[in-house]
């Protein structure tokens, strides 16, 4: 006998995931249950997006990845930090990682090709297409944001955090909470602009007061205006307990792979 259960009505508007556009994809997946035909149709487009994502991205190398905003406009001096970090980063050896949209993204894409660093983005279809910017030498385009934000920490050994709203607040706490469970290593996560970001780090404080987080887990987060700081603090906490080192991978043209050309700084 089938249990009774509560179901929501579906409009007939809601589409299917077989025909679905790539923009509402994430919406038609997050609407709850749905056909057992749909739910396998969902498993094979994710499978697609991881797989695009691990072929764009297998030989870009050691990254880090920025986080901000795409709201921020050229000569904003959040902009012009993330150009100058960007540029830091390339010339530390890493590939730049953003979400390869505009704003705080394009100025840390833009700093890496300012020294001839290498630049990636993990870009995200949606409504309003974002199109990536123009100073990436890789870019994946994906469909689900939750995808594109395990590829954004996936290929990382440290995180910037830029001005940001709700979006980059997500990827903070995503970061941060993978490190305190175990999940990903160690990595430094530096966040930068600290008048923007000071309440934020006064709501740590008092989470750790409250013995919501451990007062050790304040450690995670490195705080700072100065670019000179952020790059030491990454060599120490990102090269140095990692042994990275530059190596070559070896490439299978037949699979249709691309090695990503290295620059010297």
């Amino acid at each position: 006998m089938a249990d009774p259960t509560l179901e929501r009505e579906r409009p007939h508007t809601t589409g299917s995931s077989a025909t679905a556009p790539p923009q509402r994809v994430d919406e038609i997946f997050l609407e709850g249950p749905r056909s057992r035909f749909d739910e396998l149709i969902t498993l094979f487009r994710v499978l697609l997006d991881f797989l695009r994502g691990f072929r764009v991205l297998h030989f870009v190398g050691p990254c880090v990845t920025v986080f901000g905003s795409a709201r921020i406009k050229e000569g904003h001096p959040s902009y012009e930090l993330a150009r100058k970090m960007g540029a830091a980063i390339a010339q530390l050896g890493f590939t730049v990682m953003t979400g390869g949209g505009p704003g705080i993204m394009e100025a840390a894409n833009r700093g890496a090709k300012d020294v001839n660093g290498r630049s990636v983005g993990c870009n995200i279809e949606l409504e309003f297409e974002q199109q990536p910017n123009a100073f990436l030498d890789r870019c994946v385009k994906l469909h689900y944001f939750f995808v594109r934000k395990t590829l954004l920490v996936k290929y990382s050994y440290a995180f910037v955090v830029m001005q940001g709203g709700a979006g980059t607040l997500d990827e903070l706490f995503e970061a941060i909470t993978l490190i305190q469970t175990g999940k990903i290593k160690n990595f430094p996560v530096v966040v930068m602009g600290t008048e923007y970001w000071r309440d934020l780090l006064k709501m740590f404080e008092k989470m750790a007061g409250e013995g919501m987080i451990n007062r050790s887990d304040l450690e995670l987060i490195f705080a700072t205006d100065s670019v000179e700081e952020a790059i030491a603090h990454i060599r120490e906490k990102a090269i140095t307990p990692f042994g990275l080192k530059l190596v070559v991978r070896q490439n299978l043209p037949w699979l249709g792979e691309r090695a990503l050309s290295t620059h010297s700084g």
